[in-house]
């Protein structure tokens, strides 16, 4: 273990800004500052919310006794930028840039590596990023499609992913690059990636492709129907869309993105419930079956994370219909801010050199 450091860690959501700081990996403050519709009604784009992040990302170190000179070392959530490997990322211009084209998609979390960016060159002190949504690490093979006109993406929960795998891989003795996993992240989204001996060489494109319906994504869809429900006339490009990503999945069916509250359906009797939140670990299972298959059914174990993974129903009935392929081990939550300190630490203690982006 390395001398301890002070890390600030920051991660942007849509209406939130998560901010905590760690004493090397312990986590000593954290908090989410909630912005209402009204305060942030007048930015056009997340860009322009700058300021007011800086500012409230500076309330909370403030707050809590901290000034920004104590501090070792900033870490923030990536955005979306140019496919990468996995890793450890110096916030540079070339990746500012890149996250506000907007070519590679939007995330809040773009103007959240600006500001990491920004007062890691005030302090002189480095602004990191750990594994962010575009690593890409796929084999050839899992990039095609069926059309040349399309390519699947690698668009997923990569610093999550990549957090249960090396804790994964700890439980079970070894090394991230000696083991085979397939850890499936069960939240708004749900990805599911095989990762073959530190890389992930295959994973369903969880913000709007393909995969297993979720709380609030559609998944894979069968194509033909897709195709004539796009030009039925009776939707709108955006409505489409929103049917993929943000409108589909759970809450399309039982009018709610709430796992809990969909469990209490069940046990209340709504059969209905019952049988949409069955399907959903159905397509899971699948997937978690598909990924056994590109690792050849060489499988050290299976990671459920992601807030899903609380479930009791949800990781009973998938460990009963999985179980036959390898171990199962639970490592529920969200659990960003513990992989950001953690990935800052590797690097603070010599165990990773930075990656080039």
């Amino acid at each position: 273990m390395g001398e301890s450091k002070r890390l600030l860690v920051i991660n942007l959501g849509s209406t939130s800004t998560k901010v905590a700081i760690y004493e090397s990996e312990k986590m000593i403050v954290t908090e989410s500052i909630n912005h209402p519709a009204e305060q942030l009604k007048d930015f056009k784009t997340i860009i322009d919310q700058f300021e007011l992040r800086k500012e409230t990302v500076l309330g909370v170190v403030s707050k809590n006794g901290y000034t920004l000179e104590q501090f070792d070392g900033i870490a923030s959530r990536g955005g979306n930028m140019k496919p990468i490997p996995g890793g450890i990322y110096a916030i540079c211009p070339d990746m500012i840039d890149d996250m506000k084209s907007g070519k590679f998609g939007q995330h809040p979390n773009m103007c959240g590596g600006i500001v990491a960016y920004t007062l890691g060159q005030e302090l002189k002190v480095p602004a990191l990023t750990v594994d962010p949504p575009t690593v890409d690490e796929m084999i050839t093979s899992a990039r095609y499609s069926g059309i040349p006109q399309i390519t699947r993406q690698s668009s997923f929960h990569a610093l999550n992913q990549k957090a249960t795998a090396r804790k994964t891989a700890t439980k079970l003795g070894k090394e991230y690059d000696e083991v085979n996993l397939i850890v499936a992240h069960l939240g708004g989204g749900i990805s599911v990636g095989a990762h073959r001996k530190g890389k992930v060489v295959d994973v369903n494109n969880a913000l709007d492709g393909d995969g297993p319906f979720s709380p609030e994504r559609a998944g894979t869809l069968p194509a033909g129907d897709l195709v004539k429900l796009c030009f039925s006339g009776e939707y709108s490009r955006e409505q489409v869309l929103r049917f993929v990503q943000g409108g589909g999945g759970l809450v399309s069916y039982l009018g709610t993105t709430s796992g809990l509250e969909i469990e209490k359906r069940i046990v209340g009797g709504d059969a209905v419930a019952a049988e949409v939140f069955e399907a959903m670990i159905y397509q899971v299972a699948k997937e978690i079956g598909a990924c056994a298959a590109v690792l050849e059914g060489q499988v050290d174990a299976i990671a459920l994370t992601g807030s899903l993974a609380y479930s009791e129903r949800l990781a009973a009935s998938l460990k009963q219909k999985i179980s036959f392929i390898a171990q199962v081990l639970l490592d529920p939550g969200e659990n960003e801010m513990d992989a950001l300190a953690a990935g800052a630490m590797r690097y603070f203690n010599g165990e990773e050199q930075l990656s080039i982006y």
